[in-house]
């Protein structure tokens, strides 16, 4: 394995799976399921390298192959370069799970900067069509490729509202649910197809970043099932999402949400 984006071409016989924000949380436990089910797995990050190292260690040591690219998904440029890296290093693309996304503090609307949305919405939505855009490209039996799976990583705030929270998160995760509707539209005759989880409240490290550590605990009891879940439980539905056994399952959303 290498930290270096510049490796020459070595293709592979596994199917190749690009995780976007894949060094932490869902995007790390989604690198570590893919690899028991034989993927060689593309782990993106933006600057954390050591969590990138430590995912790619959890992929190998679970049978899988491993390779961390560094890219802002903010930047499309950075997202360029990382799928032209892809392309040297694997030659294809098969399964492309949007999974990095920012939240912010807590606050409302009336208090919200028009910088706070920008990046919300660069972060979350634009980058996610940036990338769908590039892997369509990648997938698409129209342009002579093998067909594909797409996953975008939603939530349920696109549902809910975040009220009091971060509407302008929902919004960006809703914005995200649209382009899924659309673009499997666009993409069924072709070979790919698109879907998106809706996490709820999940104990992962995202809370602490948006100032709320404590936000599963806290709201375990609005959950009918009573407790958070966990990155795992949602990467099964990703894993499930991208496989043959989800043949003919497109434009649809699971709720990982314990019924909230």
């Amino acid at each position: 394995r290498s930290m270096d984006n510049a490796l020459p071409s070595s293709p592979t016989t596994r199917r190749v799976m690009l995780i976007t924000g894949g060094s932490r949380g869902i995007g790390a436990a989604t690198a570590v399921l893919a690899a028991k089910a034989g993927y060689a797995v593309a782990i993106n990050y933006r600057d954390n390298a050591q969590a990138a190292a430590e995912t790619a260690n959890a992929v190998e040591a679970a049978g899988g192959e491993a390779w961390c690219v560094q890219a802002d998904v903010a930047n499309e440029s950075d997202i360029m370069a990382m799928f032209a890296a892809l392309d040297a290093r694997f030659g294809r693309l098969d399964v492309l799970v949007n999974n990095a996304g920012v939240v912010d503090k807590k606050a409302r609307v009336q208090d919200m900067t028009a910088e706070r949305l920008t990046r919300m919405f660069t972060v979350n939505t634009i980058s996610t069509f940036l990338c769908c855009r590039e892997a369509v490209k990648r997938m698409s039996t129209e342009l002579g490729k093998n067909g594909g799976s797409i996953i975008n990583v939603s939530s349920a705030a696109a549902r809910l509202g975040s009220a009091n929270q971060y509407v302008d998160y929902a919004a960006s995760k809703g914005a995200m649910d649209v382009l899924t509707i659309g673009l499997a539209q666009e993409v069924a005759g072709a070979g790919i197809r698109v879907n998106a989880v809706r996490p709820g409240l999940i104990d992962t490290e995202i809370h602490a970043s948006g100032g709320l550590p404590n936000r599963v605990n806290d709201l375990a009891a609005t959950v009918p099932m009573g407790r958070g879940g966990s990155a795992t439980e949602v990467a099964e539905v990703i894993l499930w999402l991208a496989s043959d056994q989800a043949s003919y399952t497109t434009m649809s959303f699971i709720d990982v949400s314990g019924g909230r």
